[in-house]
């Protein structure tokens, strides 16, 4: 299937710089599918094939039945549920079967068809998502089955806010998908623990592309912009998309820098510092002073535990007060431990490789636990230090040619926003068709 770019920066104009090309419309205006094309002379005449959404002859629509699955529905009891004919319920499926998987059909798919006098279909639509929908025309004796092409509206939006409590609960206020939060939070995993160090009174702006089909929110595109302050500390995290020449795409800072680091900050989505790393710290259950070479982050049982960086599994098992443990080996002699967990991530094994990010276990209180949380710790060369107070080294670093476009990239964007004082910067449309790739946060 093709892919489509998602983003690139161009200094022709300002409009270009902050939205980019996600997507580059080159549909050609619909041709007559019932003409011949004329070609060289004595060359075979090339006949377009038919397609399902060109109109056939007009004829008169007689009814039209609306159904929709429900759950534990086959498409067949869906149709039957509704009245449909035997032969009409035979046509549906056995030109559905072509381009559509009957395992994938889900409660709340829907579908539209049309009857001519004769009680014979003259179209059916069927709908399994605002981006896929699939139609069915009759041409004379034969029926026609195709994927239609979904006409969308791309906004480039620009929202502020601050922090009374926690970044989660900041973003719900701005009426937005969590889906939205948790990828504002995700590019400054490396940068900051939103779940520890976030404070009342920090403020963030983001600008993000908005997909949507008759007014309705189909989903989210790239966050094209994202900024974090803590006045209170003197810290700001500023985040810019970009796409380089080699098809990598990531979050930079100003100056060129890969935001994401070789480790994130915290292996929690969400999660409560309960212990710091400390030398000296009286134990819970033991009552004894003695160091405690980790963090504790509290969280619901059975909460997703990432890897902080890509490497191997050295470790997985059930070691001493640790409970339920996991140890990865990282490049440069690190290791990362994780403990007290529930469970293990479905077929983790000694030397199983794991990107960053990936879920590797589940919060539990196995081991000396006084209630569910992750014990997590970093080593180099044997020698713990402060998960928290560490610093590491970007991803990647822009240079040449594509740090030029970047920063002139930037230079507009900023440009913009500092004179917008509407929450839509900018509107767009886009046809997505069958052979077009589109994905969501």
């Amino acid at each position: 299937m093709k892919k489509i770019p998602l983003f690139t920066y161009a200094s022709i104009s300002i409009i270009l710089a902050v939205i980019g090309v996600r997507y580059q419309n080159t549909h050609p205006v619909q041709q007559d599918h019932y003409k011949a094309i004329l070609p060289e002379k004595n060359a075979p005449l090339n006949i377009e094939p038919l397609r399902a959404d060109v109109p056939p002859i007009a004829e008169q629509i007689s009814a039209t039945i609306h159904g929709e699955l429900q759950a534990g529905d086959s498409l067949e009891k869906a149709l039957k549920r509704v009245d449909v004919s035997p032969t009409v319920r035979q046509q549906i499926i056995a030109n559905l079967t072509s381009c559509l998987d009957f395992k994938r059909l889900r409660p709340n798919d829907h579908f539209t068809i049309d009857l001519n006098t004769d009680n014979e279909m003259i179209r059916c639509s069927f709908e399994t998502d605002p981006l896929h929908r699939y139609t069915i025309v009759r041409h004379d004796d034969v029926y026609v089955t195709s994927q239609d092409d979904i006409p969308l509206e791309i906004k480039t939006v620009s929202l502020s806010g601050s922090i009374d409590q926690a970044l989660f609960s900041a973003f719900a206020k701005l009426n937005v998908s969590p889906r939205l939060t948790y990828s504002f939070a995700d590019i400054f995993a490396s940068r900051i623990d939103f779940n520890t160090e976030s404070q009342p009174g920090d403020i963030f702006t983001i600008v993000f592309e908005e997909y949507s089909q008759d007014s309705k929110i189909v989903g989210y595109g790239n966050i094209l912009y994202a900024k974090y302050g803590q006045p209170s500390v003197k810290a700001n995290y500023e985040a810019f998309y970009f796409k380089d020449s080699k098809g990598y795409s990531a979050h930079y800072t100003n100056d060129g820098q890969d935001i994401g680091s070789t480790f994130i900050r915290s292996p929690l989505p969400m999660g409560r510092l309960t212990s710091k790393f400390s030398y000296k710290r009286k134990h819970p259950i033991l009552g004894v002073v003695r160091p405690h070479l980790g963090i504790d982050l509290a969280a619901p049982r059975g909460t997703p535990v990432m890897a902080s960086a890509d490497g191997k599994v050295f470790f997985k098992g059930v070691r001493g007060g640790f409970g339920k443990q996991i140890i990865l080996k990282h490049g440069n002699s690190y290791k990362t431990y994780y403990g007290h967990l529930s469970g293990f991530k479905k077929g983790l094994h000694n030397g199983s490789r794991v990107s960053q990010k990936d879920v590797i276990g589940y919060v539990g209180s196995t081991g000396m636990s006084t209630g569910p949380h992750l014990d997590y710790r970093i080593s180099q060369n044997g020698t713990y230090t402060n998960p928290f107070g560490m610093r590491f080294t970007p991803k990647s670093v822009l240079a040449g040619d594509d740090l030029l476009h970047f920063t002139t990239g930037n230079t507009d964007l900023m440009a913009m926003l500092s004179t917008a004082k509407k929450r839509v910067l900018y509107v767009r449309s886009f046809i997505l068709t069958p052979q077009d790739s589109l994905t969501f946060l």
